[in-house]
């Protein structure tokens, strides 16, 4: 346990000393304790900011998205790759489906780029199906939120899906030979002893994904985003980018992380809450 240990406390507790960086006017120079004090003049400028609640709703907007189309995605792959029989076909899948996981983001953005810019493969059957200009996908504000959903279920999907699969082989095959004797379709093993059998793992799942809410990953969106589109694709993180590193404000970034961090955990501790009362199933 060591080494797991070493890790948690040495990035991820240590570091939570730097956040009193949010309430002063930070200089390298002057170190974290000979900084000035600012006390909230950082958040105050945050939330009366004129861009405060464009990045806000873009990325709650991005992150429900996410959760409504990419969270299912690799529970749906999961049961399907339960019903093949054949060994062969299953591995197939689950490595073509894993592949793009293992890909470095910046290759895969730059795919992304190249299918969507004009002429890309994916523009042009846009472009032949809606009958626009062809101009760039990512050009068009519109267009930014579906593009960046379709990345990540492309992405993530297959290796997500191990933890589903890894549930699915711990319920009791009983069960299914005991529903296949009562005559019951593979249709009803899913919904009565597959989807039952996930639940607990769902439920964990869906709790943790609600504690990264606002943690869209600034990354691949750094990578895809331009000024034309900041309209609908600038978030909290891609903010806190700009003006920690590249304006060297890091007072501000470093309040503006502070806030992202509380809402997560207000967010993590409701959903582990609602989740104990209704489900039964909860981190704590």
């Amino acid at each position: 346990m060591i080494p797991i240990i070493a890790y948690y406390v040495i990035f991820h507790y240590l570091p939570m000393y730097g956040a009193i960086i949010a309430f002063k006017q930070f200089s390298p120079v002057k170190g974290i304790w000979g900084s000035d004090w600012v006390g909230l003049k950082h958040f105050e400028a945050f939330f009366s900011s004129y861009y405060f609640w464009r990045i806000l709703i873009n990325t709650l907007l991005i992150s429900l998205n996410t959760l409504l189309f990419e969270f299912p995605a690799p529970i749906l792959l999961a049961l399907l790759l339960n019903e093949v029989r054949s060994k062969y076909v299953k591995n197939v899948v689950q490595t073509v489906t894993y592949m793009p996981y293992f890909i470095s983001l910046v290759v895969i953005c730059g795919i992304v780029k190249d299918f969507t810019n004009s002429g890309g493969l994916i523009n042009t059957a846009y472009t032949a199906l809606t009958g626009t200009d062809g101009q760039a996908m990512l050009q068009r504000p519109e267009l930014f939120r579906t593009i960046y959903v379709m990345s990540e279920i492309w992405q993530k999907t297959g290796w997500e899906s191990i933890i589903y699969m890894a549930a699915l082989m711990g319920i009791d095959t009983e069960q299914y030979e005991a529903a296949r004797m009562d005559g019951a379709s593979r249709w009803r093993q899913i919904w009565h002893i597959s989807l039952p059998g996930l639940l607990p793992t769902i439920m964990i799942m869906l709790i943790l994904r609600m504690g990264n809410m606002l943690n869209v990953g600034y990354e691949k969106i750094v990578l895809l985003y331009n000024p034309i589109i900041y309209e609908t694709a600038d978030v909290i993180s891609t903010s806190v980018y700009r003006k920690g590193l590249l304006e060297a404000n890091w007072g501000f970034s470093s309040a503006v992380g502070l806030f992202n961090s509380a809402f997560n955990l207000i967010l993590l501790v409701a959903a582990n809450a609602l989740s104990r009362k209704w489900s039964k199933n909860s981190l704590w």
